[in-house]
């Protein structure tokens, strides 16, 4: 039986969001929505369809986008946004985790399918090296950007405690996150798009004595690309080592790689450190991202409460500075973890003398780290808590990356020009 229009789309939606939810939203019983899942010539009233369609983003991007980026890495799209914002339009997405992904695609509408494991694009098995790299270049689109927020916790203080207190290889030696720099490496080898943005945590540059760091700079450098500000004296504030805190009220530092192709010559002026001047000129205060009525379940209860202030002074007799973290309404929040669905412990709000703090909600989570404003709520979380707080926790902050986009655009266009011409070059050459 053909597959009809109205089964196509409760498919796609149920792709991202559960049957009890889908059926509250277009108002039916959820035994229906399984039974209609079941039958591929299902078909809906007009007004239901509608409803449906609501759950699905719109498209945004302008028919004619003025360069093309591929999604590495993609998370929950913090980084999409921005470069979406800027003129881009997204071609390939790659993400592993399927909950990210529902959250992705209840965001961002695409047009392709969202990849999982990148690996298998960059290293399929059973092929010989040239194979392989035919292989990337027929599975990945040719594109002008690429952007990818590689996988952090083999390098993140967090992630290299973690290891080293299970003896796990951290850095270059995990097996399953460290090595993913190299995949990216191969993309950049293949495909050559003129620019690219690498997102990663602060500790990236310092990790294995500036070895790891090393080893990306000069692979990068070989590649054929100038990356922006490089050549940092040590005493001298990194610009490429950029704080959430200026955007939003939260403590967040991320390094940002940007290179250009140097054959291209267009780098010539760019700067992270002119991202100065996209600060905005106010940053919205703690108690701006949260909401006035929040359920009770996320006061802590009174035996997580004691753990963890039994916790806190254990290991300040032992003269360690781990602990929770009491955030009030002028304060700036420490940094949002994977790890929050736990206990919360990094950022407890303060509730009053004698009264149990609570944990952020996952809307406050959104806020926090800019995919919502300050008092918005249109960011889609069509998951669980706890996934919601691992996907928040593993993103980026989205006004900072937008930034980023900013800063890029002029130079992307020039990018994408002069890559056109040499294009043209080449094709004359080969016809004459």
């Amino acid at each position: 039986m053909r597959q009809t229009s109205e089964y196509k789309l409760l498919k796609k939606v149920a792709s991202i969001y559960d049957q009890k939810f889908i059926a509250e939203h277009i108002g039916v019983e959820r035994e229906t929505i399984n039974r209609k899942l079941k039958d591929i010539g299902c078909e809906l009233s007009k007004t239901k369809y509608d409803k449906l369609s609501e759950l699905l983003p719109r498209n945004f991007v302008k028919s004619e986008p003025d360069f093309t980026f591929i999604d590495l890495f993609a998370g929950i799209g913090g980084i999409r946004r921005a470069f979406e914002n800027v003129g881009g339009k997204c071609v390939f997405t790659s993400e592993y985790d399927k909950y990210a992904v529902r959250t992705y695609m209840a965001n961002f509408h695409s047009d392709h399918k969202i990849n999982g494991d990148i690996r298998e694009i960059t290293q399929p098995n059973g092929l010989h090296d040239r194979q392989a790299c035919k292989h990337i270049d027929e599975l990945i689109p040719n594109h002008d950007v690429l952007i990818a927020g590689f996988p952090c916790q083999p390098f993140s203080i967090a992630g290299v405690s973690k290891k080293n207190a299970l003896g796990d290889k951290h850095g270059f030696e995990c097996k399953t996150q460290g090595t993913l720099f190299f995949d990216v490496a191969r993309i950049l080898s293949i495909k050559k798009p003129s620019v690219f943005m690498l997102e990663n945590v602060k500790n990236l540059k310092s990790h294995n004595k500036g070895n790891t760091f090393r080893v990306i700079k000069e692979t990068l450098l070989e590649l054929g690309y100038f990356v922006a500000d490089l050549n940092v004296k040590k005493k001298q504030p990194d610009p490429k080592i950029i704080d959430g805190q200026n955007f939003v009220p939260q403590h967040r530092e991320r390094i940002v790689l940007v290179g250009y192709r140097k054959d291209l010559n267009v780098h010539e002026g760019f700067s992270l450190s002119k991202i100065s001047k996209l600060f905005p000129e106010k940053v919205p205060s703690f108690s701006d991202v949260l909401e006035e009525k929040v359920d009770d379940k996320y006061i802590l209860t009174p035996k997580l409460w004691l753990y963890l202030q039994n916790y806190a002074a254990k290991h300040k007799a032992k003269g360690n500075g781990f602990g929770y973290s009491l955030t009030y309404n002028d304060s700036i929040a420490r940094t949002l973890s994977a790890r929050y669905y736990k206990d919360g412990s990094e950022i407890l709000i303060y509730r009053g003398k004698g009264k149990r703090p609570r944990r952020l909600t996952p809307r406050e989570c959104s806020r926090l780290m800019g995919f919502d404003k300050p008092d918005g709520n249109n960011f889609k979380i069509p998951v669980s808590d706890t996934q919601a707080y691992r996907q928040f926790g593993n993103s980026v902050v989205v006004p900072v990356f937008n930034a980023v986009a900013k800063l890029m655009q002029p130079y992307i266009k020039k990018a994408v020009k002069a890559n056109q011409l040499i294009s043209k070059r080449t094709i004359r050459k080969k016809a004459s």
